[in-house]
């Protein structure tokens, strides 16, 4: 059945146990076995289109069991990758996928998963209240000498902070700079560890909720059109089941527009609303539905295209900090292929 597991003793990353369980209809007589996908991703709000596909039954429907598993960046699911351990990731472009590819592993970036147009966001720079209430932070202007803290080194994250320091009118030394998880970004905003961090929705709304931190800029307004996460396919699934591997990409596809369907001025509206609030609730740590509801959502295109020109911006960052340790490009890490097919079989289909 479809449920979240954790994968076995090989793990190279961490993976965290998902609470729910979610019960599965009951067989397929006579038709062939279900084909295991284990997918790792951060259980946040971009995730919707997948928990979709699962809730709705499109991945039981292309013959997939599918297995989500939780991590805490995508720069950790990358050894995970490699092995074969896990078969599809979703998360943000990192150094260590471009490193990978370098070193002759087959890993790719097969799809879209979240960008930022202006008016649509999956992250937001949040910052101590105190230092807001005291006046030492007005606006992005007074970053300067915080600490700031993003998932992981080498992530899409610095993207976002290298369009952060060019509003300020800084440089990279004028903040410092710090590697924590969500859940420890939320501790470490508590205790004063760090000034500021980059928590994900809808995490980022429950931390200004519960007081700990107040907003100061949306991704969106960053960095208009970051390609902020991927989807990932391992070597071995692209190459060793391309028809599974087409086949989660239909039904990955089939929920990427069922929510921009649902989409009204950025939020999750309309006759789906109820279902697709209750997903989040279920599968993602914040589960007031009243303020999921009120959560601007990012966006994945229809057609599973990432944007190409942010993913090279990127790069080229992780080249500068010398983060990238190997001969490699941005086009060597990505195959296009299966989504373009899967886009074209779904509009065949009327789907």
């Amino acid at each position: 059945m479809d449920a979240h597991r954790k994968p076995g003793r090989r793990a190279t990353f961490a993976l965290a146990l998902a609470a729910l369980v979610i019960l599965s209809p009951a067989g397929r007589p006579g038709a062939q076995p279900l084909q295991p996908v284990v997918v790792a991703t951060t259980l946040s709000i971009t995730d919707l289109n997948l928990f979709i596909a699962r809730s709705r039954g499109w991945f039981r429907e292309e013959g997939l069991d599918v297995t989500i598993v939780s991590t805490d960046s995508a720069a950790r699911m990358i050894p995970a990758l490699a092995s074969g351990e896990v078969d599809v990731a979703g998360g943000a472009p990192s150094a260590g996928l471009y490193n990978a590819v370098g070193r002759g592993i087959g890993i790719r970036i097969v799809a879209d998963k979240s960008a930022t147009p202006p008016g649509r966001y999956s992250q937001m720079l949040v910052v101590r209240k105190a230092l807001v209430e005291s006046g030492r932070v007005k606006s992005v202007a007074d970053i300067k000498g915080l600490r700031i803290a993003t998932a992981a080194v080498g992530s899409a994250a610095m993207g976002t902070l290298a369009r952060l320091y060019k509003m300020a009118g800084i440089g990279p030394g004028d903040v410092e700079r710090a590697y924590l998880n969500v859940p420890q970004q939320i501790a470490a905003l508590q205790n004063g560890a760090i000034d500021a961090g980059f928590p994900t929705e809808p995490v980022a709304s429950e931390i200004i909720r519960q007081n700990i931190a107040a907003k100061l800029l949306t991704d969106d307004q960053i960095y208009p059109g970051h390609q902020i996460a991927v989807l990932y396919y391992s070597g071995q699934f692209r190459e060793r089941r391309p028809e599974a591997a087409r086949a989660f990409m239909r039904a990955y596809l089939r929920g990427a527009r069922a929510v921009n369907a649902s989409i009204v001025q950025g939020r999750i509206a309309g006759a789906d609303a109820d279902e697709f609030i209750g997903l989040l609730a279920e599968n993602t740590p914040v589960k007031d539905r009243a303020l999921l509801r009120s959560l601007i959502v990012s966006y994945c295109s229809d057609d599973g295209l990432p944007n190409v020109a942010s993913l090279g911006e990127d790069f080229d960052i992780f080249r500068s900090e010398k983060l990238i340790e190997t001969p490699v490009s941005v086009d060597a890490a990505l195959d296009l292929s299966i989504v373009r097919e899967a886009a074209r079989e779904l509009s065949a289909k009327g789907k």
